[in-house]
């Protein structure tokens, strides 16, 4: 399985000539897209659903069952749900967003686990009951602490952490963030640079 990252909380799954594309926002590259067989979005924020790329798409849009997608058919799908996704198969899991500051409202967040392998939780930190080898985990945002990215990925034990929810981050402040995760975590820690790939 080919993992490559966009800008941000966008990632590319490739695997036997099957493309499956997770939160391609408005600060991900089109690119993300080139090709795609389905889509999965975690959440209705913009930088995880780039409404205007995904309306013409033509491919299978999977999102949270009640998600506010303005002008995109989307496949609803809810928490616990299996579903098949461009030949990969998915598992919907936890259900919120995480809080935001100041009691904004949160919205429906789901989280979704591909082949038993690779874990996007979107806007959450929601810990899966089952094993994950790849977990994608957020590292800033006005939801989250440094410290909670940490507990995180030593909560879901996966065997490598690839950091997203990133680009709020300068230079300095992602080598700093990237320090503390790979210090405190012995998940093999690893920063992709949007476009790089393992």
């Amino acid at each position: 399985m080919r993992i490559t990252k966009y800008t941000h909380a966008c990632v590319r799954i490739e695997q036997g000539g099957r493309v499956l594309v997770i939160d391609p926002g408005t600060w991900s590259e089109p690119a993300a897209l080139a090709g795609a067989d389905a889509v999965l979005v975690t959440h209705e924020h913009t930088d995880h659903v780039d409404v205007l790329r995904l309306a013409g798409l033509g491919v299978p849009v999977y999102a949270p069952d009640g998600a506010d997608i303005p002008r995109v058919d989307t496949v609803g799908v809810s928490s616990g749900e299996e579903f098949t996704a461009a030949g990969f198969r998915i598992r919907a899991v936890g259900g919120r967003h995480a809080f935001i500051y100041g009691g904004q409202p949160d919205c429906a967040n789901l989280g979704y686990v591909v082949e038993d392998e690779v874990y996007h939780p979107g806007d959450s930190l929601h810990v899966p009951e089952q094993e994950i080898a790849t977990l994608l985990v957020p590292v800033q945002g006005s939801w989250l602490k440094t410290v909670e990215a940490i507990d995180f990925v030593k909560a879901v034990a996966p065997r490598r952490a690839i950091a997203i929810h990133d680009a709020q981050l300068n230079d300095r402040g992602l080598a700093s963030v990237n320090g503390w995760l790979g210090e405190e975590t012995s998940h093999g820690y690893r920063y992709l640079r949007p476009g790089e790939s393992l």
